[in-house]
Formats: structure tokens, sequence, C-alpha cells
């Protein structure tokens, strides 16, 4: 009985079926956006064999995944607003009316769960905060197929009030205020992060989760060397990188080994898949010269493996368009510096379009396939 009561409780004349067909246009540009650029980034960093990413242009990865982000939080004020408009409708009475009905509502409760859970793990992952026991990139990937799957199925099935509503005009002025402060929070929470990929709005970066320049040598940092625990290894007086695999020749190299070679300056950034991204000038050899140093072959899949024991990401696949391409470096220095340790030192992996995980530091071992 109380159920039969509550729609009459939601009173407010700013709920509307044009308000809602406008917050559900926007919302669906929205997650389109994230949906394709979450992709980019799932299969940049796990490529399936027969997929090739380009190593230019090199800012692609930069922009996509800071767009990714960016976009995410400013989708927070447009999926609240959303949800207030149509919450009535949860409340309808009888809740299931017939099998269709069922359907339409069972997709309604997927698409309000899975949006939810994507934009809540996302923040909490770009915040470094892991609560729950299952892994973060594996949910968030299969979350997003069934909430996408879900809005084009609800898209479908609303087609008919969304297409009466597209290029209509909000005529009550009330109802024009509120879907203004909506777009126009949406609006300020990407301006105060965009700044982590912008570097002119960087100042602005409030909700950024890094400072771009916050950080050893002026750049942030993920993960430490203390908390690689390879702050004794990378140190020690008889280090060596070691070249190893399909080549005709196996090289084992010191720091002034590396020195001595061909050295070679490039600028480009470490982009973060938490949406933070900073444009550095990096000095190393370029890997293809060491690779054919040893004799590798020109279609050869590299390995780079890092001195850190453990980690998902403590060896990474350096594959023929990026290791070919004379922007890669095993980059001995940072803006005119010897790295850092906590920015790779001695050796570190520096590659365009590539996700910052996957720069691989503190290298040891180069394994030609």
């Amino acid at each position: 009985m109380i159920l039969r009561t509550l729609p009459d409780r939601f009173t407010s004349r700013l709920r509307s079926e044009r308000v809602a067909a406008r917050l559900g246009i926007w919302l669906g540009v929205s997650f389109t956006v994230a949906f394709a650029t979450g992709l980019f980034s799932h299969f940049t960093q796990h490529p399936p064999a027969w997929l090739l990413w380009p190593s230019r242009p090199v800012n692609l990865y930069r922009v996509t995944q800071g767009l990714h982000v960016v976009g995410g939080i400013a989708t927070v004020p447009l999926l609240l607003a959303k949800l207030w408009t149509v919450y009535p409708k949860l409340w309808q009475w009888p809740p299931l009316r017939s099998a269709g009905h069922a359907a339409e509502r069972l997709f309604v409760l997927l698409l309000v769960a899975g949006a939810l859970f994507q934009l809540v793990t996302g923040l909490m992952n770009i915040a470094y905060t892991y609560p729950w026991p299952f892994g973060f990139v594996q949910a968030h990937y299969w979350t997003a197929y069934v909430t996408y799957g879900a809005l084009v199925v609800h898209v479908v099935n609303e087609w008919a009030k969304v297409r009466r509503h597209l290029w209509t005009r909000v005529e009550d002025p009330d109802r024009r205020r509120f879907l203004t402060t909506v777009a126009a929070a949406a609006g300020l929470a990407a301006l105060v992060t965009a700044g982590e990929t912008l570097t002119p709005l960087e100042r602005l970066a409030v909700l950024a989760p890094r400072g771009p320049r916050i950080g050893p040598q002026g750049v942030p940092v993920n993960k430490t060397a203390l908390a690689a625990q390879v702050t004794g290894v990378i140190r020690d007086p008889a280090y060596r990188l070691a070249v190893t695999g399909a080549v005709r020749a196996e090289l084992s190299l010191s720091l002034a080994d590396l020195t001595r070679l061909p050295q070679h300056t490039v600028r480009l950034p470490i982009a973060c898949v938490e949406g933070w991204s900073v444009e550095c000038e990096w000095t190393g050899v370029r890997l293809r010269d060491l690779v054919r140093l040893a004799g590798g072959a020109p279609d050869a899949v590299v390995t780079v493996e890092s001195l850190e024991r453990a980690g998902s990401y403590r060896v990474s696949e350096v594959r023929p368009p990026h290791w070919n391409d004379p922007l890669t470096l095993l980059a001995l220095r940072i803006n005119g510096q010897v790295l850092d340790a906590d920015h790779g030192y001695p050796v570190r992996l520096v590659a365009p379009n590539r996700p910052g995980v996957m720069q691989t530091k503190w290298i040891g071992r180069v394994r030609v396939a």
C-alpha cells in the first residue's frame, strides 16, 4: 500500500519526459566515448596476438586515456541528474506488468547498476583505493560490455520518446535552468580535472589524482623503487643489461657501456591509465639500435624485463611497430638529468603511444624472440 502512494510524493516540476530525454542523450554520448576510449586503453595494455598497435601518433594514448578519465568524471553529475529525474518510475505499481515489461526493467537495472559500478570503481581507481576483493581491470572491462549493451537496448526501447524530443526546445524556464546547471556542473568537473592531461590547464586541476609536475625531477610516479623493492639491486656496481634470445650475439652491457653507445634525445609523454600525463625530454639508446647490434630480426618481438621481482607489469612486450620506431629508447636521462631511482634508474623503456605502466622501469634484460 505504501508503494502505491510513493509516486504522489515526487511532484517536482523539473521532472518531465523532455528533460529525461535530453539528459539521456547527453549520457548516451558520454558513455559511448567512455566505452570506445576504454576499449582502446584495454587493448593497448592487453593486445591480442593478431593486433599490432601503431607507434604514431605519439600522443594518441595520452589523448584517449585523458578523455576517458576526464569524461568519466564529467559524467557523474549527468548520471546523478538523470537518476533523480527518472527515480519515480522505479516505484511504479505493479512493478512487473508483463514478460516484456519485466525484461525492460531488467535491462534498466543492469544499466543503472553497471553505470554506478563503473563510475564508482573508476573514481576509486584513479584515487588508488581498492577496498574490494576482485581485480579492478577485468571487472571494469567486462562490466563495460554489460553496461553498454544494456544502454543500447534501452535506447532502442526508448527511441520513440528520444526522437520526439531530440531537436525540441525545453520551454519551461525552470527546467532549462536545471539542464543548464547540470551541464555547467559536468563542464566544471571536466575543467578542474583536464589539467592533468592538458598542460595549459594544469593549475586548475584541483580534482586530479596526480599533479602533472609533482614528483621526483618534476614528474609524478605511481610506483617507487622502494615499493618495487629494487633500491639495492639498481645500485649494484655489477649491474649488467642482458640482451638475449634469437640474436646472433648475446650482449651484457654495463651502465658505462650503455652511455658509450650513440645517445639520442626525444620528447615523449608519460601517460598513465589514471589519466595524468606529462611530456618529458628523454635521452638514451634507441632500442632498435641495441636489437640490431645483437643481430635481432626486424620482425622480432622484444620483451623487456624489470629487475623488480614481482608485479603485474614487470615484463612488457614491445612489438615491431614500437621497437623499430626511432623514438623508442632505453632511457638513461630525463630532462637532462640522470634518472631518479623512482623513474627507473639505471635504465627504463620509453616508447610512443604506450601506457605508462608499459614503460618498464629498472630494466635488467631485453629478450628477443
